[in-house]
């Protein structure tokens, strides 16, 4: 009996040898850069890291990642001053763009689009309007010499608190020994990565927050009364009303980038008497009749990302005549 139990612990570490030599070997474990809350309250990733996003259980989708000095993922630096011209790109996970190569972003099709412009991405997975502005807020100077700032708006989710408060609890989550454990053993991160361990994650963290996560497609289609979306659409606008209040809106340079399909009409119809300005890139979409999203998500393809280059280039040519834009492909 004690040699059945001694054999089969050995088979078992063997098998499980085997199968860390062969996710390592084949990188279906996808990489993630260390997150942390800096002075200034902002969530953001560690500068320097670099390595490969994976999604899917069979490398869907492998793109490499660059964090860079300002602590988000981009192949440039940022460096604003008055005698450039720079466009900030400010977002959720969308922007961050883990699901595209850092040097083929929407910021380097914009790039290649506008001579002479510079885009930083200021892109973090979960960011929401209390997340952007209050980035605005704290790096005042930046945005002080920055020309153009576009704001990413996911209406859905992205407007459901009035202040900010950093995600402390998440963070210190993201480090403790149990993650980073997973994140060394890589057949674990596999394993997390494709749901096999959701069950003893959502033991640890007392939640399902797997679903969570903005862009995972899922069959839950969420109904509401005519009452409760009037309701939810006046919190929503009192939320936007009070972030603009806390942490300022400079409506000469900053521009939401929204689906108006998607979006309130209520809340359009305030930004529309009110001076906010919105980029809606429903048009280009519903134009296309190539796919604009992942197979497995509801991220941006390449194509998608192109559209949204493509409108938001479009937008700053039409604002600023300086420019010429180029055509998809067109370098500089």
């Amino acid at each position: 009996m004690k040699k059945l139990i001694l054999k089969t612990i050995i088979y078992i570490f063997l098998i499980l040898v085997a199968l860390e030599i062969t996710v390592r070997i084949f990188h279906l474990y996808t990489e993630s850069p260390q997150r942390f809350i800096d002075k200034y309250g902002v969530e953001k990733m560690t500068p320097g890291n670099r390595g490969y996003a994976v999604t899917g259980n069979r490398n869907q989708d492998v793109a490499e990642f660059h964090i860079n000095n300002a602590g988000f993922n981009s192949y440039r630096d940022y460096n604003p001053k008055k005698e450039k011209f720079e466009i900030a790109l400010i977002g959720d996970s969308f922007i961050e763009g883990f699901h595209q190569d850092y040097y083929n972003s929407i910021g380097k099709k914009i790039e290649n689009r506008l001579k002479g412009v510079e885009v930083y991405e200021y892109g973090y997975s979960g960011y929401d309007m209390a997340n952007q502005l209050q980035l605005i807020n704290a790096y005042q100077e930046d945005f002080e010499l920055i020309d153009e700032v576009i704001l990413y708006m996911n209406y859905k989710n992205d407007l459901k608190r009035a202040e900010y408060k950093p995600n402390t609890e998440q963070i210190a989550m993201f480090r403790s020994p149990l993650f980073q454990i997973r994140d060394h053993i890589k057949l674990l991160a596999y394993g997390s990565k494709i749901g096999i361990l959701e069950p003893l994650k959502n033991l640890v963290t007392g939640k399902a927050f797997s679903n969570q996560k903005q862009g995972f497609k899922t069959n839950v289609i969420e109904t509401k009364t005519p009452a409760e979306i009037m309701k939810r659409d006046q919190r929503y606008l009192d939320n936007f009303r009070n972030l603009v209040r806390l942490y300022g809106y400079d409506k000469s340079k900053t521009t939401l980038l929204l689906d108006s399909t998607k979006t309130s009409p209520t809340f359009l119809d305030y930004c529309n008497a009110n001076g906010f300005k919105y980029i809606d890139f429903s048009t280009s979409f519903k134009k296309t009749t190539k796919a604009t999203t992942l197979i497995y998500d509801w991220h941006w393809n390449d194509h998608g990302r192109e559209l949204i280059a493509q409108v938001i280039s479009e937008y700053i040519k039409n604002k600023n005549k300086n420019f010429v834009a180029f055509p998809i492909g067109n370098k500089h």
